[in-house]
């Protein structure tokens, strides 16, 4: 009897420690292995690559920030270390929240990467023109461009491992090479090298890169290519070549993704998915636009099944390249709230994220979590 009731008391203890255990572990539905969901994100990818965030400041202030704790170890200033945000008027610089970032990295063990030192966007009309409102020379504003870099890399010396120097350079035009921004009217293409060689002077330990979106496309993934290889057999302090990857639930295709990922990794730079997101639209080449095609605006079944099987196959080809790919960083941090919410359609809502508004893990977590073991 005694024997039977120890037995008995075995196994009530092994059953306990079962249920008990099951708070720190999540079995996928399809039988396959049982993930420890005690661990994050960039747990899970320890030996591949980081996994990073994109930010505000005052997503740091809420719930969020407990989140971007446990699941991130890189995280990118959405807008705040932007030129317009940061350098709004020629003699001023507003350094608030950028710092508020900083400081937020730096107290929970996270590392940065800088947003962004040039773009065509977001730059103060400022920076163009002289006092009297007419263009500026390229000498004058490259010398604008050098006192901006040095200012603001030269803050964060040491601080940030990493800059998107140059951003959104290349044209989405066919015909077309360097985009036509005010940048490339008043300087021609020598913004692009002068900006790397003002970033190296100003933290020579940083990584640099030349970051865009529509990579995907066979015909502007050629002419960042070759941006990029012409860069660096001049001699320019490029470190690495970022990919946005705004991506949606019918792109990219599995040849699409394999031909760029291996055309980048090729150059023998670091490759970084710099703005990831999954839109549960349609999306078309060369135009930022996703339409649904009904009208609605829920996230239905079968938006989230098209959601996962892309997640899951970019994820298994961003490993398949581990060795080139240093790090990927999510465009926003739950379908809560993303830069996608209203575009191009005011009142439609997105999905593209690994997490839902109310923080939870979607079934696309964890088909991303699996592709790592």
């Amino acid at each position: 009897m005694k024997s039977f009731l120890s037995a008995a008391l075995v196994a009530i203890v092994s059953v306990l420690l079962v249920f008990c255990g099951s708070g720190r572990q999540a079995q996928k539905g399809n039988g396959a292995s049982v993930i420890d969901s005690s661990k994050g994100l960039k747990d899970h990818f320890a030996n591949s690559f980081a996994i990073g965030v994109a930010v505000s400041p005052r997503a740091l202030k809420t719930d969020e920030a407990a989140l971007i704790r446990q699941q991130f170890n890189s995280i990118t200033p959405e807008n705040a270390m932007k030129m317009g945000p940061i350098h709004p008027r020629e003699n001023e610089y507003f350094w608030r929240d950028a710092d508020s970032i900083m400081a937020f990295a730096e107290t929970n063990g996270i590392r940065v990467r800088g947003h962004n030192l040039c773009w065509h966007n977001q730059s103060p009309r400022w920076m163009f023109t002289n006092e009297k409102g007419d263009t500026v020379s390229s000498e004058t504003l490259l010398q604008r461009l050098k006192e901006h870099i040095t200012a603001v890399v030269g803050r964060y010396k040491g601080r940030i491992y990493a800059w998107d120097v140059v951003n959104e350079a290349i044209s989405d035009r066919k015909d077309e090479y360097m985009r036509n921004s005010p940048w490339y009217r008043i300087c021609g293409e020598q913004f692009i090298a002068k900006a790397f060689e003002y970033a190296h002077a100003a933290d020579p330990g940083a990584l640099l890169f030349y970051n865009d979106y529509n990579e995907i496309d066979p015909v502007k993934r050629e002419k960042i290519y070759r941006l990029v290889k012409r860069l660096k057999d001049a001699g320019v302090p490029i470190h690495g070549v970022g990919l946005q990857a705004h991506w949606a639930i019918n792109e990219p295709g599995d040849e699409e993704l394999e031909n760029t990922l291996a055309r980048f990794s090729s150059l023998g730079l670091q490759v970084q998915i710099t703005e990831l997101d999954i839109s549960v639209y349609n999306k078309e080449h060369n135009a930022r636009e996703r339409k649904p095609e009904d009208g609605n605006t829920d996230f239905t079944a079968d938006k989230e099944q098209k959601q996962i099987d892309r997640y899951r196959k970019c994820f298994a080809a961003f490993h398949k390249y581990r060795k080139q790919i240093s790090s990927v960083t999510f465009w926003n941090i739950s379908d809560r709230a993303s830069w996608l919410d209203n575009f191009p359609v005011r009142g439609r809502k997105d999905y593209p994220l690994l997490f839902d508004k109310n923080l939870q893990p979607k079934k696309a977590y964890w088909e991303v979590v699996e592709t790592a073991h």
